[in-house]
């Protein structure tokens, strides 16, 4: 074994202080704890005693620290002198999380833990501290053995004893307390000794992260589901991939459980599938395998017990699989607690929260989950009490019996149908199941019935793009004829017709399709009540079906004259029919939704050649015939495309109000993509209103992501939503759950097309920045700059490549950040177009140049970059480029400040004047100080030419230009130079202009 010196053990102890941590970081603690024994040097073998404690408390193994704890006591009691003052405090500190540790061991008998606590109180009396931390220790034994009366006592002492040194943090404290309340069932208490971590008041090294965690099924309990849905998102954000927080990411796994979000479950058990199975601290295995074991116990009461899961002992696991060997393990676990405590309290309290019950069906997240297949045990539908925001009382449609009554429902579906209501097609599978359980006896006993059926069929098979749509359309035509039902099977013919077209059958066949539907529908009596109506379908048809054959056969070269014939016929359509009688109602006779259609259509046409006004104009004549005829379920998509007309017209509060009548109409909807889209057209709105609606549009859009997910477009429409989502919770200034939510669509929002998965990316960086997690946003920006390396226009990659750049410097990668910033660079000057950006970059640079610790030119470098970036900009007359040649003079001036040579003399001849005030300063240092007022008086100019843009800038570089006046003699100067600047800044008026005052005249006093 190789001896490591003294200074290799202290090297080794600095490098695993910054290193992450978890086994690896352990491992090397304890050889290093070892080397340092061997070197005989009780100074560093204590030093590497707290590396071991250090490291072990915040991972998987925290329980191992009693041993060098133990040792380091030991050194304590054999030399007390030894230790210097913060030794002291920092040894009694770590007792604290000895006394836990112990109570987590089960095989340390409980006369030993009672000794620790014992030995702990006594010490901290005789050093003069509190007993507040000695009581807390206390609470967490008496709470694990289920002591009630010496649990309250305890805490009763605690919350009395004076809070000092040895105190816990107020987060820590906090979060105890408020779990004691939900141990013993009360969430509303719980919650409110929560509230100050939960509102982000409060943190340390694991808070808020295991109270968010805490929160989350008492607040769901209490209905509070927004902000356990919040709760969850920003929490496990902070938990994820922890060691030590193993317990907090269990319980983000029950929450997802008990939630219907078992999806997700999986998804997080997957990241943290390598913690399963033994840990050294084996509280936090039971703990963690709790969470787990309630999610996998859901699952398989849901039906997907066979599902696979992850891999554990190098086998993968089924759901049940999986469940009987971590039961197994906690329960041995919870076991060996209950023989050393002498009670079965932790078996008990183990098997009750894997027994728990949902506390809500579905609690949408918002975030991206694989969907769980089609299980034996059938899910609840969707919306079917979810929380989501909507209403679905039916209006204008009888309710269903709540019985199996075929003739009743029969007649609901029919009635259903012919009001052209959302719930027809429901309605006609229910009816289908119950003939189907009746069988041949019950459509022979009603003909009508069969051809219904083979309606509804015809239906489904056209709505999944099915070719035999048509053949089972025509089949129903006969039976509907047969059955003596003409206006039926006129229907049903043109249904043929469209299934041909969508299908590509030749053109000669479409159109003669087209005319049987027009002949069967002309042949109808007269005073066949649906003749009109049947009338006005097929020559609808015919003019759509017939443009979209007429642009098909066109030649490509030829201008399209198919849409402009299509325009002018239905306007003249809606000409002839808008104002007669049937024009007003719908159903059967009825027409309002065929000229309604009409009028949306035309809208449309409008939209493509820009025309608003029109636009806006048929729009609100369709809606409102729609909402007058009864059917205000067909008012929801005009009047939600009226609403985005309006906002293209800057009218957003009368968009809003269009949108919002939308909404309350769309309550009948079935269809996911009809429900998201008006929530989404409004969450939009909401946004451009600014910050004031951001919380809003995030309830709005949340609600859209959860309708396309049950609708089955998660990977399409609902990713673009979760887009939005993402925006309306940055604009909310809810940084950590956009950032979640973003980072579960990127996938499929980079399958949508390189524009939107740049978008996301450039998003997703901004956020991460604002995390405080620079290398994962410089990740994505790099990532955004090579997606848009191919692209004609440079500047898209030249800003990911800046952005990555100010990333990699947050995050002290110096060259890394070097090299973006000059790709960026190289790309602004082929293009040429960008001097703002260049002169940015040059400055960035020049910084980076100052901090380079590896080059001995990095000063002479960094103020060559700023004079060329000076020079970038020199002379403009634009503003943008005038305020850029301000910063880039006052950022010189603050450069060749902080990179003033050492004093070479510390004084100069008196008769130079240099024994004055402030003159110790070498010639050289000197003439560098004159050179920085001379730069911030040019930039203070160029500033005061913005008035009160730039008053904040202009107020720096004179109280800047001022301090460096004082320092270099002339004292005089420096007082005139604030004096007038206090003048100049009470002139104006506002807030802004009052703190500058408040600082100038500070400034002026102290150089008085």
């Amino acid at each position: 074994m190789t001896t490591m010196t003294s200074e290799e053990i202290r090297r080794g102890l600095a490098e695993n202080a910054r290193a992450p941590y978890g086994a690896a970081r352990n491992v090397h603690a304890e050889t290093l704890g070892a080397a340092a024994e061997a070197t005989g040097d009780r100074q560093l073998f204590r030093a590497a005693l707290v590396c071991q404690i250090e490291a072990y408390e915040y991972s998987a193994e925290r329980t191992k620290m009693v041993v060098p704890f133990a040792r380091l006591l030991q050194e304590y009691d054999r030399d007390p002198g030894s230790f210097a003052s913060h030794e002291v405090h920092r040894l009694f500190w770590r007792f604290k999380w000895v006394a836990g540790r112990i109570v987590e061991s089960p095989e340390i008998p409980l006369t030993a833990v009672d000794g620790w606590l014992t030995d702990m109180e006594r010490r901290y009396r005789l050093a003069g501290y509190s007993e507040r931390a000695v009581r807390q220790a206390e609470f967490h034994l008496a709470d694990a053995i289920g002591d009630e009366a010496r649990t309250e006592r305890a805490i009763t002492g605690w919350a009395a004893a004076d809070r000092d040194a040895m105190s816990d943090c107020h987060a820590c404290e906090i979060n105890t307390q408020g779990w004691y309340w939900a141990r013993k069932g009360d969430d509303a208490k719980a919650i409110e000794v929560w509230q100050p971590v939960l509102a982000d008041g409060m943190s340390c090294m694991e808070e808020p992260h295991r109270v968010l965690a805490h929160a989350l099924l008492p607040l769901a309990r209490l209905g509070r589901t927004d902000e356990a849905r919040s709760y969850h998102l920003r929490g496990y954000r902070m938990a994820r991939g922890k060691e030590s927080l193993l317990r907090s990411v269990g319980e983000h796994i029950e929450f997802c459980a008990l939630t219907g979000n078992e999806s997700r479950g999986l998804e997080i058990l997957a990241e943290h599938a390598a913690h399963l199975g033994p840990l050294a601290d084996v509280e936090s295995q039971m703990e963690f395998s709790g969470g787990v074991l309630v999610l996998l116990r859901r699952l398989t009461d849901l039906g997907h017990g066979d599902r696979p899961t992850v891999s554990y002992a190098g086998t993968h696991r089924t759901a049940r699989e999986l469940y009987e060997l971590l039961y197994g393990e906690a329960t041995d676990i919870a076991a060996r607690f209950d023989a050393r405590n002498g009670t079965s309290l932790v078996s008990q309290r183990l098997v009750d929260r894997i027994a728990r019950r949902p506390v809500t069906d579905t609690l949408p997240l918002g975030v991206r989950s694989v969907r769980l297949a089609p299980a034996a045990v059938p899910a609840p539908r969707p919306g079917q009490d979810t929380g989501v925001q909507d209403d679905r009382a039916a209006r204008g449609a009888a309710p269903a019996p709540a019985e199996p009554d075929l003739p009743a429902l029969l007649a609901h579906a029919r009635t259903a149908r012919q009001q052209g209501h959302p719930s027809a097609d429901r309605l006609w599978a229910e009816v289908a199941e119950l003939a189907a359980a009746g069988g041949e006896a019950t459509t022979d006993a009603d003909p009508v019935l069969a051809a219904d059926l083979l309606a509804h069929r015809a239906v489904l098979a056209a709505q999944a793009e099915d070719p035999k749509a048509a053949d089972l359309y025509g089949e129903a035509a006969a039976a509907y004829r047969a059955a003596g039902h003409l206006g039926r099977a006129a229907h049903a013919e043109l249904g043929v017709a469209g299934c041909a077209a969508r299908h590509g059958a030749e053109p000669e066949e479409i159109r003669a399709l087209l005319a049987a539907a027009t002949e069967a529908a002309r042949a109808l009596d007269d005073t066949d009540p649906e003749r009109t109506r049947r009338l006005l379908a097929a020559e609808l048809a015919t003019l759509r079906i017939g443009t979209h054959l007429s642009e098909r056969a066109a030649d490509e070269a030829a201008p399209p004259s198919g849409t402009a014939h299509l325009a002018a016929a239905l306007a003249r359509l809606v000409a002839e029919h808008g104002d007669e009688p049937a024009a007003r109602t719908a159903g059967a006779g009825g027409i309002a939704d065929l000229i309604a259609d009409s009028e949306v259509t035309l809208a449309r046409l409008a939209l493509e050649e820009h025309d608003l006004d029109r636009a806006g104009i048929l729009l609100a004549s369709a809606a409102g015939r729609l909402i007058a005829a009864d059917q205000p379920w067909d008012a929801v998509e005009p009047l939600t495309l009226r609403a985005s007309v309006l906002a293209a017209h800057g009218d957003l509060a009368a968009a809003e109000s269009e949108v919002r009548a939308a909404l309350g109409h769309a309550a009948e909807l079935t269809d996911g993509a009809e429900q998201a889209g008006v929530r989404l057209t409004l969450a939009d709105i909401l946004l451009r209103q600014g910050r004031d609606g951001a919380q809003e549009a995030v309830l709005h859009a949340l609600d859209a992501t959860h309708w396309l997910d049950h609708a089955g477009l998660e990977a399409t429409a609902g990713a673009r939503a979760r887009l939005l989502l993402a925006r309306a919770y940055a604009a909310a200034e809810r940084t950590a759950e956009a950032a979640e939510v973003l980072q579960s669509a990127l996938p499929d929002l980079l399958e949508q097309g390189e524009p939107e998965g740049v978008q996301a990316r450039e998003m997703l960086g901004g956020l991460l920045r604002e995390l405080h997690d620079p290398h994962a946003a410089a990740e994505q920006y790099l990532l955004a700059a090579e997606t848009a390396k191919g692209w004609d226009e440079p500047g898209f990659e030249a800003g990911f490549a800046h952005s990555a750049g100010e990333a990699l410097a947050a995050a002290r990668l110096t060259r890394e950040a070097e090299a973006a910033y000059e790709r960026s660079l190289e790309l602004w000057r082929r293009t040429g177009g960008n001097p703002t950006a260049e002169a940015r970059l040059l400055r960035s640079l020049a910084w980076l140049a100052v901090d380079d610790e590896s080059a001995d030119d990095g000063p002479v470098r960094a103020r060559a970059l700023m004079e060329q970036a000076a020079s970038v900009v020199d002379g403009s007359d634009e503003p943008a480029l005038r305020y850029e040649q301000a910063q880039t003079w006052q950022q010189l001036a603050r450069l060749l400040q902080d990179t003033l040579p050492e004093d070479r003399h510390e004084h100069e001849d008196e008769e130079s004047g240099a024994g004055e005030a402030g003159a110790t300063t070498s010639s050289e240092a000197r003439a560098i100080r004159e050179q920085v007022v001379t730069l911030l008086d040019r930039a203070a100019g160029l500033y005061a030419t913005f008035g009160t843009d730039a008053l904040a800038e202009r107020f720096q570089c004179l109280a800047y230009a001022a301090w460096t006046e004082e320092e270099l003699g002339r004292a005089e100067d420096a007082v005139a130079r604030m004096t007038a600047c206090v003048a100049e800044l009470g002139s104006y008026e506002g807030p802004e202009a009052a703190e500058l005052t408040a600082r100038a005249q500070g400034v002026l006093h102290a150089l008085t």
